[in-house]
Parts: C-alpha cells; structure tokens; sequence
C-alpha cells in the first residue's frame, strides 16, 4: 500500500493516531453489515506516548501508518465502522472550565500524562466481546492502549 504524500510530510510531528484523521475524511462511512440493525456503538480511544512516536526512525513510522490505513480499511468492509478522527497533538489543547459561573480557560491539557488522547474509532459491534476484538487490531494498542467504552444511548 502506498502512503500518500500528504501522511509523508506529517509524519515527523504527529502521532499515527493523530493521521487517521487523513484516512478517515477522505473516506466514506460504511454503516452496513450483517446484524447491524441489534449493534451497539463502542468508542475505541487511542492513548499513546507522543514523544515515543516521535522518536520512531521513518521507516517504522511509515510502516504503521501503512497498518493504520489497512485497518480503517478492514473495518469498514467488515461493516463495523461508524467513524473516527484524530487529535492534533496536546500542546495544541485547551482546557475549559466554569466554576462559580466564571469561565476559565488554560493552555494545554488538563493532566500530565505518559500517555495522551491521539485519536479515536467509533465502532458498532454486536457486544463487547466483539468491540474488544476490532479493537484489538488497532495499530496504535502495540504502541499504547486502547480503551473501549460503550456508547449511552438514551
């Protein structure tokens, strides 16, 4: 699979959760599927440690980014692909908070953590054990963690 130019030249400052967002803008949803009438909705939140991804030679940088593309891929013909984004790094963050009706604003994220918020995939899955196992084909949960939460619906 080629990379397009456009992943390339990002490559050195972003996350490879951070270009699944590429992917997934240019792609179109696919909502159907076999029994997707009875499926939940899981949202699958990519934590990963941006300084590690940065320090990743080019070559293997490019290598999951290919991963990344392939799985978008696999999950929307399997049907279980609802949509997704990724995040731009978290120095680009602000917080927002309002206490006591006055609103207060702070660069950058809330915590600091080893591992940050790059992107995420909304799925659709019969249940959990389903979304665990797309979610577990996520490039980026070699490289961090994926959490898997269901989706309220009300």
């Amino acid at each position: 699979m080629s990379i397009p130019p456009f992943a390339i030249r990002l490559l050195g400052v972003m996350n490879p959760a951070y270009m699944v967002a590429a992917v997934l803008t240019a792609a179109r949803r696919f909502q159907s599927g076999p029994n997707m009438e009875t499926a939940m909705q899981y949202l699958c939140l990519i934590y990963e440690n941006e300084q590690e991804w940065q320090k990743l030679p080019k070559s293997e940088a490019e290598k999951i980014m290919g991963e990344f593309f392939s799985y978008t891929e696999s999950i929307k013909k399997s049907g279980h692909y609802v949509g997704g984004n990724a995040l731009q790094p978290t120095h680009t963050a602000t917080t927002v908070r309002v206490r006591n009706g006055k609103l207060a604003t702070t660069d950058g994220p809330f915590t600091e953590t080893k591992e940050q918020l790059g992107g995420y995939y909304l799925v659709q899955a019969k249940d959990l054990n389903e979304a665990i196992q797309v979610a577990s084909r996520i490039p980026g949960a070699r490289l961090g963690a994926v959490e898997v939460r269901p989706i309220m619906e009300f």
